[in-house]
Parts: structure tokens; C-alpha cells; sequence
């Protein structure tokens, strides 16, 4: 089963679509995974959790948080080879 992360953006953040190229990156035929983005601005409750660390990575939303602003490749290489 592939990993599924979750990405917490907004529509208009720069940061966030370099955040997702980079995770699109990372997709290899060993290394599948699914993401789901997620507009913050969509949610107040989710503007008062994330506003200012838009992008938000998860990697289940049970787990801690993988990363902000930018993709952190070592933390989401390890999450696809189940470490």
C-alpha cells in the first residue's frame, strides 16, 4: 500500500507549490505514494492551526508533522522506505 501524505497550502503560496514539486520528485516506481493538498483558507479551523507554517507536510495525521516551508527529503525518504 502506498504511503498517503497530507499537504496543508493555500492557493497562493509559492512556497507551497515548491513544496509539492519537490515531493512529486521524490516519486519513483519503489517510492509510490499518494498526496492529498489541502487549502487551509478553506477551514477556519485549519487557518488557526497552520496559517503561518503553510506548507505543512504529513505523512499520516496521526504522526508528527514532517515538515514546513520546505521539504525536508531525508524525513520523507525515510517515511517511503518504513523507517
Amino acid at each position: 500500500m502506498p504511503t498517503h501524505f497530507t499537504l496543508y497550502s493555500r492557493s497562493y503560496c509559492h512556497l507551497c507549490q515548491d513544496m509539492l514539486d519537490a515531493l512529486e520528485r521524490l516519486r519513483t516506481p519503489e517510492h509510490s505514494f499518494t498526496v492529498e493538498v489541502i487549502d487551509v483558507d478553506a477551514d477556519p479551523a485549519l487557518v488557526e492551526r497552520f496559517d503561518e507554517l503553510v506548507p505543512v507536510l504529513f505523512a499520516g495525521l496521526d504522526r508528527p508533522e514532517l515538515c514546513h516551508y520546505f521539504l525536508d527529503e531525508a524525513r520523507v525518504l525515510a517515511v517511503l522506505r518504513g523507517n
